[in-house]
């Protein structure tokens, strides 16, 4: 097989039947540390981390088309996740050098996609911090990584979804209305640039192009950064920006405000191919677990958390497209 009718055939493994990316996210390490310490004195253990990473897979997989884990925590789940339920591997180390606006990326250094391949990986999930407006070296240097993350990912022949986190070097606070200001451009431009074949990047993991903290309808008493017209026109200019399949992150949003997003992303004409949902889907599940332990976590995510899941799904049934819409096999 070609290299694109690999890709092809493993995006068809992480989609359901109507070629709709429906992903589970539980990629996360250092933020999932910081919750689970909330509610106990010491640091939580390898062990809690993979236990609950493992019981959340095999709870909700068999809703989802596919789950997005992480090789350092992440392997037991990815064995025990339903057998119907595609892999993706993260790539990238957790978090970022908080002494530097830079953020450069930063790979696994115990890992190639080749290595990832192996554990089963079926695409491969790389996430960027950029800031289209930020130093042109620094984004140089970028641009560099992401070109050898799509050369290997090329060579193995597995899909490359690139997550891209868009910032601002000089705010600070990206949930300020200062940022909810210039976030519509930020997220935009960065789809566009990272469009080109060059990367070779075969899926988009996107943020909403707007703060819906900030749209009128939606602010619940904060200031209004954008009236529901001009939010709907950035949801528009998102999609004109890229041919590529891209689909959104829930980026630790509440689970009803994340599907209200994805029906006006909808209604505003964002012709998008899925989601990879994390924390809207599985975040209440943590404090069960570290509290009252593993069956009284399993239990909320029997019936909570399924609920949350299969309440995404109809929303996508209604809202999301199919990626063959963008893709070809024979591209």
């Amino acid at each position: 097989m070609t290299v694109q009718t690999q890709k092809y055939a493993l995006m068809e493994k992480v989609s359901n039947k109507e070629g709709i990316i429906s992903a589970l996210a539980f990629d996360q390490r250092g933020a999932l540390k910081k919750m689970m310490a909330k509610y106990q004195e010491t640091e939580p253990t390898v062990e809690d981390i993979e236990l609950l990473k493992s019981i959340v897979s095999e709870e909700l997989t068999p809703y989802s088309s596919s789950i997005l884990l992480d090789p350092e925590y992440g392997l037991p789940a990815a064995q025990i996740r339903d057998s119907q339920s595609g892999l993706l591997l993260a790539y990238e180390k957790t978090g970022y050098d908080a002494t530097t606006t830079s953020r450069l990326p930063d790979c696994l250094v115990e890992w190639s996609v080749k290595r990832l391949k192996k554990e089963g990986a079926d695409a491969i999930k790389f996430l960027l911090y950029y800031d289209v407006d930020g130093d042109p070296y620094v984004n140089l240097q970028k641009h560099a990584y992401i070109e050898r993350i799509g050369s290997e990912c090329a060579a193995e022949g597995l899909p490359f979804f690139l997550e891209i986190l868009s910032y601002d070097e000089t705010i600070e606070d990206a949930g300020s209305i200062a940022y909810a200001k210039v976030k519509p451009r930020k997220v935009i431009e960065a789809m566009s640039i990272f469009s080109d074949k060059r990367f070779g990047i075969d899926v988009l993991k996107v943020e909403v192009p707007v703060n819906m903290a900030y749209v009128e309808g939606f602010a619940q008493g904060n200031e209004i950064a954008y009236t529901k017209e001009e939010a709907a026109t950035y949801f528009k200019q998102q999609d004109e920006a890229t041919s590529l399949p891209y689909i959104y992150l829930s980026a630790g949003v509440s689970a009803s405000l994340f599907q209200e997003t994805l029906e006006f992303a909808h209604e505003s004409g964002a012709a998008f191919n899925g989601v990879l949902c994390g924390r809207a889907t599985w975040a209440d599940s943590v404090q069960i677990y570290m509290e009252q332990g593993e069956e009284a976590a399993r239990e909320w995510l029997r019936t909570e958390g399924r609920q949350n899941i299969e309440s995404l799904n109809a929303v996508l049934e209604k809202t999301a497209h199919s990626w063959k819409e963008r893709v070809s096999s024979s591209k």
